[in-house]
């Protein structure tokens, strides 16, 4: 794993620690930025206990909507059909900061998803 990859891997599991923190979770901990402290987390109950359930995540990669949520990679390392995609859609000198702003999330109504994955029967 090189350092992006490892930086943005730590970033996205300190979002998942905060969330759990946020939410009120039980005995939420705070990890260190190492594989030591985060090879220390538990697993959930129900991470071994369902027999289905659904993971999501979501990002600036859903504002070009395009591709996948490796967006970046691929577009910071030349894949022609994504750096292609960019050139035809946005101004020259757009950065994949710049998605920021645009990523509002305006449709997105909790509620309604939380229920849906419930009927689902995911856990």
């Amino acid at each position: 794993m090189d350092a992006g990859h490892f930086q943005r891997f730590f970033l996205c599991t300190g979002l998942l620690v905060t969330f759990a923190s946020i939410s009120g979770a039980e005995n939420a901990q705070r990890y260190e930025p190492t594989w030591e402290s985060l090879d220390r987390r538990p697993l959930p109950s129900w991470y071994d206990e369902a027999k289905f359930g659904i993971f999501m995540h979501w990002g600036l990669y859903s504002v070009p909507s395009f591709g996948s949520e490796w967006f970046w990679y691929y577009w910071n390392n030349g894949n022609k059909a994504y750096t292609d995609y960019m050139e035809k859609n946005y101004p020259p000198g757009f950065s994949y900061a710049d998605f920021a702003p645009m990523f509002t999330g305006e449709f997105f109504n909790p509620s309604e998803f939380a229920k849906l994955v419930s009927q689902s029967g995911a856990r």
